[in-house]
């Protein structure tokens, strides 16, 4: 009979019936308390394996969170959000439902509020279609979430250069080390180095007002702080930004560089004008970089106009000749 205990308190209570599902946050927190690090001290023997490989399928197990009581957890990742596509999101899950859970832990400050590892935009999209989020719940510590989130981020490959570098200079700023940056973006600590250097080159109110940019790499990225390190051209910068702020974000780093680049001055037209022996206006030449017009007043000329072009081919031949060609 103790064993029969034993094994019901093992398995915790049944589920709750659908009078309790107000209840069902508590249930959940206490479940999820089995799954903390701080893991509590096992039976050896068979009773102590089942305590163990319970406590292990609690902390896997998914529940439903209403979206109100998540908050934003970790570093920012996202340095924009296309209203198309989280409008293609909502679609899906009102048609699919949620096939991919997030995770969550729970909020180290506010007792039942939660925060979100990773899946902000399934947490948002469900928050503004008023459905609950499936959710896997860890006990995480800052470090552990930040490795998490920068590890799923990694894995789906769809963080443009620029977000990455971002994420990892807020990592750096908020106090972890290299061996965390590089764990958490899966990334070696010389490309980090370089990420971290075109990422502090310029303000974060540049980069954010560009957006992802997911189709600019590192060479194009480290191009636009090089000239904006050298220039700094707040105003025409400025101008450029808010004139393409409704362009795509590639367009939008398009126009900045372009702000950026220096702007070559023309060279001024030179101006030279030709008389005859007796001052007589025989042609005025006017040279715009490689172009050159000869202009003649027939009037003043006497027909010279005519004669060089007909012996222009003989005067061309004898110049060269000039030049040993």
């Amino acid at each position: 009979m103790a064993r029969k205990d034993l094994l019901k308190g093992l398995m915790g209570d049944p589920p709750p019936k659908d009078d309790d599902a107000e209840k069902l946050t508590a249930v959940n927190f206490e479940a999820e308390e089995a799954a903390s690090p701080a893991r509590p001290r096992y039976s050896k023997g068979a009773i102590g394996a089942v305590s163990q490989s319970i406590a292990e399928l609690k902390s896997r197990a998914l529940i439903e969170v209403p979206a109100d009581m998540i908050d934003p957890g970790g570093l920012e990742d996202r340095l924009d959000e296309d209203p198309a596509d989280m409008e293609a999101l909502q679609n899906s899950l009102k048609e699919y439902g949620q096939q991919v859970p997030v995770l969550l832990r729970h909020d180290p400050n506010t007792e039942g509020r939660y925060q979100v590892v990773y899946g902000r935009r399934r947490v948002a999209a469900l928050r503004a279609l008023r459905m609950p989020v499936k959710a896997m719940v860890r006990n995480l510590n800052d470090r552990d979430l930040i490795v998490a989130q920068g590890q799923e981020n990694s894995a789906r490959r769809d963080l443009s250069f620029i977000e990455k570098a971002n994420f990892a200079r807020q990592m750096r700023d908020n106090g972890f080390d290299r061996k965390v940056i590089c764990d958490a973006l899966h990334i070696d600590k010389t490309v980090i180095s370089r990420m971290l250097a075109i990422a502090d080159a310029m303000p974060f109110e540049l980069i954010r007002a560009i957006g992802p940019a997911p189709s600019v790499g590192r060479d194009r990225w480290k191009l636009l702080a090089d000239r904006y390190e050298k220039r700094r051209t707040a105003a025409e910068l400025a101008g450029a930004l808010k004139r393409s702020k409704d362009l795509p974000s590639d367009q939008r780093f398009e126009e900045a560089l372009k702000a950026l680049t220096e702007k070559k001055e023309k060279p001024r037209p030179v101006e030279r004008t030709f008389t005859g022996p007796d001052e007589t206006p025989l042609a005025r030449a006017r040279t715009s970089g490689r172009k050159t017009v000869l202009t003649f007043d027939a009037k003043e000329t006497g027909g010279f106009e005519e004669w060089l072009m007909e012996n222009l081919n003989d005067l061309h031949r004898d110049w060269l000749k000039s030049r040993g060609e």
